[in-house]
């Protein structure tokens, strides 16, 4: 029986996108390498001593979650690269990705007044989750076509792929819970969140039709009256009192 001397072993998967866009997304989900130790029919195949202690174990099992965390790393940078298609459909130059809206997201819930009863590191965690999805259907707007319960269940499935691809475990779980909270607008923190991914728009909106000489109106339209909270409304009255004074 001739010796192995190693073997290596990529998985792929190239999945189509669930959005309702016409392009698709390739995914790396895993990489991971397998060696055998070289052996003949008179010398019988030994267990590696080092995964035997304590200390390899730990050892392969810090390394599967290495490698999981960057394949979801990896799979996140989407998330830098995807625009926000509602800019693009209205010939926006340059338009942010969905990454830089979660990012001032999250500053937003950083530098928010603290209000009884809601947990701001739970909001910051809350504003660069809720749109994580996207990283495998893309942004979804409601000029696709497709109703609010196939864009969640869409959004949901693409979520339970990317924990699986996480590895599992208490770092999941807590992605999926954030999500889902703000997906149910289910908690003072979800609503926070919510008002912040609209502020989030008109100010950008506000900020495209000053450098780009835009008429962004529907969005601040779409918005109006739409405000949750009381932190919410006042950051949306700003900006629309900042807009006004420049017309």
């Amino acid at each position: 029986m001739s010796s192995i001397s190693r073997g290596i072993v990529c998985v792929w998967l190239c999945k189509p996108s669930l959005s309702s866009s016409s392009h698709s997304h390739s995914k790396l989900l895993s990489f991971s390498s397998l060696t055998l130790t070289p052996h003949s029919s008179s010398s019988p195949l030994k267990a590696n001593p080092s995964m035997a202690t304590p200390e390899g174990a730990a050892s392969s099992s810090s390394s599967a979650s290495a490698s999981s965390a960057i394949d979801f790393l990896s799979l996140c940078h989407r998330l830098k690269t995807t625009k926000r298609a509602g800019w693009v459909k209205r010939d926006v130059k340059d338009p942010e990705s969905v990454a830089d809206h979660m990012y001032r997201m999250g500053v937003m819930a950083l530098i928010a007044k603290d209000i009884p009863g809601v947990d701001r590191d739970k909001c910051i965690k809350m504003a660069i989750v809720h749109d994580i999805a996207e990283a495998i259907v893309g942004d979804i707007t409601p000029s696709d076509g497709v109703s609010k319960t196939e864009k969640s269940r869409r959004e949901r499935e693409a979520l339970d792929q990317m924990c699986k691809l996480l590895g599992g475990g208490s770092r999941a779980e807590e992605i999926g819970e954030l999500w889902m909270e703000y997906e149910q607008n289910s908690s003072p923190e979800a609503k926070i969140v919510k008002d912040f991914d609209k502020v989030e728009m008109i100010l950008q909106a506000l900020e495209y039709e000053n450098e780009q000489g835009k008429d962004l109106d529907e969005f601040f339209q779409s918005t109006a009256g739409k405000f949750q909270t009381e932190l919410g409304k006042a950051w949306a009255s700003e900006i629309a009192s900042r807009r006004k004074k420049q017309e």
